[in-house]
């Protein structure tokens, strides 16, 4: 029913930037929350930014004032502009959406992008 489609990841140099997107498709009648998490190999899942319908944002401690989110609630797509990578960065990033369908709140993820940063 709900499809979310990642994009941006990609290998960057330390102090570089990426721009992640993730565009929601089909039926939803209210997406409450958008936002991105992160895992590296043999780590958990953590998040790292969110942002409600209503522009609410939170962010993990290690990405404040590195990284924004921002959403266009037209196009049901979230973004994550990253800015001075750090290797510790890198990591698979996967979208995740609370929406409003089936007359409850689902949580749906995104396949993931890769994101590298490297020397």
């Amino acid at each position: 029913q709900v499809q979310l489609v990642e994009s941006g990841g990609g290998l960057v140099q330390p102090g570089g930037s990426l721009r992640l997107s993730c565009a929601a498709s089909g039926t939803v009648s209210s997406i409450n929350a958008m936002g991105w998490y992160r895992q590296a190999p043999g780590k958990q899942r953590e998040s790292v930014a969110s942002i409600t319908s209503g522009g609410s944002t939170n962010y993990a401690d290690d990405v404040k004032g590195r990284f924004t989110i921002s959403r266009d609630n037209a196009k049901n797509t979230v973004y994550l502009q990253m800015n001075s990578l750090k290797p510790e960065d890198t990591a698979v990033y996967y979208c995740n959406a609370n929406v409003r369908a089936y007359g409850r709140n689902w949580n749906y993820w995104g396949r993931g992008t890769q994101v590298t940063v490297s020397s």
